[in-house]
């Protein structure tokens, strides 16, 4: 194909040498050299239209490069392979074969499509021409063959735009001016009532605007123009789109897109011809409708860009019945042909109907539940490829409020989607202000730069948070999800003012008390109230989860700090709480005061007077978590932060505290910088504590086996494992549990009877990882805290990475932030290893995890797969957590 060879499509030298690979695959005649099995070297469309050709469908005629094909390009340098120009000149004479007509001839022109096709859907993101080897003299011929004037010169324009477009990089505004000109000039409002003469003179200006950007004139030589759209089609695999979109959805290890050359079929002939897009369900709803759209007089461009209003499927069945049918049989022969639910791509060329396209119709969680259960009942697929069939992660839609789809939205900010679910309400910037506001009836959005377990009242009384700084795993985000609370963190945009109480995003300056509303699904924020309507589990939801239980292995529990929450969870499913944050429960009420008042003590016998204020308090939590559990097993994590989080560290509410406490102010600013440390997150926590003020984790311990023994007492069944934070030695465990087991035994004698109890550990120091054998010698239980693991495995903050992470994830550094999911090379090998030390001492060992990591489903795979017992979650990933752990088995089946 020489005049490929001089548009730039020169072959690889021989560096790559004749590989002996083919890199063209033909369809047409009901024949095809492909099949639907072969995605990954054809990409999805490809593979779809050899498919349907093979099963007797209309399919217009033409041949796939492969993926292959496209990774060699730009090994190459953007050159083509050698032997792929020979291939595609065989097989574009292969299609003129097919089509009684030739390419780039006068008399009787063949026009081709020349569109993209990845092995994984990803719909718009890369590049399409239409009505390619038209030129001044072929369009002559066209309008002869044709009889049909107008046509002929709406696809010359149309090709010109869209090369223009795709091929040559020009703006899609400079062809789109001179149309809308046009019909304005004229007084016209669609593309339609455009004349031949008109469109003719519209084709006059788009060469001028092709040669006035480019400097050359628009080429004449269809070999030419084919050569260099398969060359746009392979470049436009890495343009931003593309990338993004993959990148958003995960979609790793392509080897680039296929290029689908297909044989023009025309939905703009006229009033007998049209083109559509329809679903065999419906995609919104799951409902087992015919559904779609179509377009008189159109190409498939029309429909997709909206160019006009198209009509409802439905109408079609009136206008064209014949064709209705034809295709309505279709949609059944190919739905019951891949068992799933398709998304068709049709033209209608004077009357005669042809698929351009099938593939799986992306669609809604909701409609993903309801399809994968309907086609079991129906008999097309079974339970296991049902359970297989839903997105894990997609599952918090069903799960949150969402916002009216139907509504206006104006979007001031975007920042990461930390916790799903929709929230509109009034600003404020403070925790406190947003109790206040909260419990005079207000719905509120706290503001901050960022949160902390100070804020916790504030968070709970919100409808929703946005913060400025943070990532995934901000305590913003961890605290929000576990509240099932609406979040948008790391909101950069965002310039906020404490002291004027404003901030500004996107143009608009929003003060305290006005309205906003976060979209925590997308990460989005908007100006003033939307609408939100509750999701519903419905039926379908509830039997796959039956289903997804039946299958899976691990246990699901629960992170959970207040019976509220568990009681949530118990309705997700979770089988136990996996994490329960004792810290948090300081912060309510009168116990801050008491927390203060033990850190600001100066002896032991002080600490042990506040603490024994806290004590009934503490029972209390726990009775209350105990009896919403009710028989489930509830892991209690002992104080794990440091004392500093408990005080005030701005001057003004240091001496609010100093009044209420009626000590000086001095005194309290003393405490607080003798608590300074210069790295928390290190410090002095966790097991550290109970270390240095013992008296600390006694009072936890006698407050959880002392409402354990209540429960008893009140016929509740209680299963409580105690849980040591930050241990790093075993000899800071074993010192530890004797103290425990001290008071434990206390308790037995003063309430005279015993209850069944484990004392285990958190392992999130790789020192404790390393030595899992040893303290497995004394642990019942090991609980990974993988946020933290994570932190000191890579030496990264959580907090702070996000500035960096996202460059190391687009330089190909890290495939994921190893903060959203389990980073297996090296966390996961930590922790693999602590399993194995660990049961080779004590066979029983109990593990699981309960840092983030456990609601996210690569991770609940992995954790499948090193033979953990449960992951734990917060109440809101459940059921994400339980179809994970159902699809684990079987991808480890396959």
């Amino acid at each position: 194909m020489a005049t490929m060879v001089k548009s730039g499509a020169r072959s690889g030298s021989n560096r790559t040498g004749r590989t002996g690979k083919k890199f063209v695959y033909f369809f047409g005649g009901g024949k095809a050299e492909g099949d639907a099995g072969m995605k990954g070297l054809l990409g999805g469309k490809g593979a779809n239209l050899a498919e349907m050709t093979r099963l007797g469908i209309p399919v217009p005629p033409g041949f796939t490069i492969t993926t292959e094909a496209c990774a060699l390009f730009y090994e190459l340098g953007k050159k083509w392979p050698a032997g792929l120009e020979v291939e595609a000149e065989k097989n574009l004479k292969r299609l003129e074969g097919a089509m009684g007509a030739r390419f780039g001839d006068r008399q009787n022109p063949l026009l081709v499509s020349v569109r993209s096709g990845a092995a994984v859907s990803m719909p718009g993101m890369m590049d399409t021409v239409l009505n390619l080897g038209l030129n001044s003299d072929v369009v002559q011929g066209l309008i002869i063959k044709t009889e049909n004037e107008r046509f002929a010169w709406d696809a010359y324009r149309r090709f010109i735009h869209m090369f223009g477009n795709v091929v040559m990089n020009i703006p899609h505004e400079k062809f789109e001016h001179i149309l809308e000109h046009k019909k304005t000039h004229l007084g016209v409002e669609s593309d339609v009532a455009l004349s031949a003469n008109d469109l003719k003179d519209v084709v006059r200006q788009f060469k001028k605007v092709y040669q006035d950007y480019t400097s050359e004139e628009f080429p004449s030589d269809p070999k030419v123009q084919l050569s260099k759209s398969i060359n746009a089609v392979f470049n436009s695999w890495n343009n931003a789109r593309a990338a993004k979109y993959r990148e958003l959805h995960d979609i790793r290890g392509l080897l680039g897109t296929a290029v689908n050359v297909q044989a023009m079929v025309f939905g703009n002939m006229g009033e007998s011809s049209g083109t559509g897009v329809c679903f065999s369900r419906d995609p919104s709803t799951g409902e087992n409708r015919f559904y779609g759209e179509f377009l008189v007089n159109a190409q498939g461009e029309d429909v997709v860009a909206g160019i006009r209003t198209p009509e409802p499927l439905e109408d079609l069945k009136a206008k064209w019945p014949d064709v209705y049918r034809q295709l309505s049989r279709i949609r059944e022969r190919l739905e019951r042909h891949y068992k799933d639910m398709q998304d068709i791509e049709f033209t209608i060329q004077e009357g005669k109907l042809y698929l351009l396209q099938t593939r799986n119709g992306k669609r809604t969680a909701y409609a993903a539940v309801r399809i994968a259960v309907e086609m079991v009942k129906e008999g097309l697929i079974g339970k296991q490829t049902a359970i297989l069939r839903v997105q894990p992660s997609s599952l918090d839609q069903l799960l949150h409020p969402r916002f009216d789809p139907k509504e206006k939205k104006h979007t001031i900010a975007k920042g990461l989607p930390a916790s799903p679910g929709a929230a509109t309400g009034k600003v404020v910037f403070n925790a406190g202000d947003a109790e206040v506001w909260a419990g005079k009836g207000e719905k509120v959005i706290l503001v901050r730069l960022e949160t902390s377990p100070e804020d916790i009242g504030g968070m709970d009384a919100a409808q929703g948070i946005l913060t400025s700084r943070g990532g995934m795993t901000s305590h913003a985000a961890v605290v929000a999800r576990g509240m099932g609370k609406c979040c948008v963190a790391g909101c950069e945009g965002l310039q906020i003012d404490y002291d004027q109480k404003w901030f500004q995003a996107g143009g608009a300056t929003v003060h305290e008390g006005e309205y906003i509303s976060l979209d925590g699904s997308l990460g989005e924020v908007y100006l003033g109230r939307v609408s939100t309507i509750e999701s519903e589990l419905s039926g379908d939801f509830a039997k796959l989860m039956r289903w997804a239980d039946e299958t899976r292995k691990l246990f699901v529990r629960t992170n959970a700090d207040t019976p509220k929450d568990a009681e949530k969870a118990r309705k997700f499913g979770a089988e136990g709480i996996g994490l329960c944050r004792t810290e948090h429960m300081f912060f309510e009420g009168d116990r801050i005061k008491a927390m203060r008042e033990m850190i600001l003590s100066e002896t032991k016998e002080e600490r042990e007077r506040a603490l024994g204020k806290l004590l009934p308090m503490q029972r209390k939590d726990f009775e209350e978590i105990f009896e919403a559990m009710d028989g489930n097993p509830v892991t209690i994590r002992l104080l794990d932060p440091p004392l500093h989080e408990f005080l005030p560290h701005d001057q003004g509410t240091q001496e609010e505290m100093a009044e209420v406490m009626n000590i000086s102010a001095e005194k309290v600013r003393q405490k607080v910088a003798a608590l300074h440390e210069f790295n928390p997150m290190l410090g002095h926590r966790g097991c550290r504590l109970g270390i240095s003020y013992p008296e600390i984790y006694d009072m936890q311990t006698r407050a959880i086996m002392e409402a354990a023994c209540n429960m008893k007492h009140k016929g509740i069944r209680v299963i409580p494992e105690i849980m040591i934070p930050l241990v790093g030695t075993d000899k800071e465990f074993s010192i530890l549990k004797q103290d425990m087991e001290r008071v434990i035994r206390e308790v037995f004698e003063e309430k005279k009877t015993t209850v069944s109890y484990t004392i285990g550990t958190m392992i999130e120091i790789p020192r404790a990882a390393i030595i899992g054998g040893k303290i497995a010698q004394e642990a019942q239980f090991f609980s990974f805290g993988t946020n933290d693991l994570t932190q000191m495995t890579f030496g990264y903050s959580r907090d702070d990475a996000g500035s960096f992470l996202k460059g190391y994830i687009e330089k190909g550094i890290l495939e994921k932030d190893p903060f959203q999911s389990l980073d297996t090379e090296g966390v996961g090998a930590l922790v693999q290893w602590a399993i194995e030390q660990g049961r080779k001492v004590r066979k029983d060992l109990k593990v699981g995890i309960c840092g983030e990591h456990g609601g996210d489903p690569a991770s609940v795979e992995f954790c499948q797969n090193v033979g953990m017992n449960y992951v734990s979650c917060s109440p809101y990933r459940v059921p994400v957590a339980r179809l994970a752990a159902a699809q684990a088995v079987l991808k480890k089946k396959t």
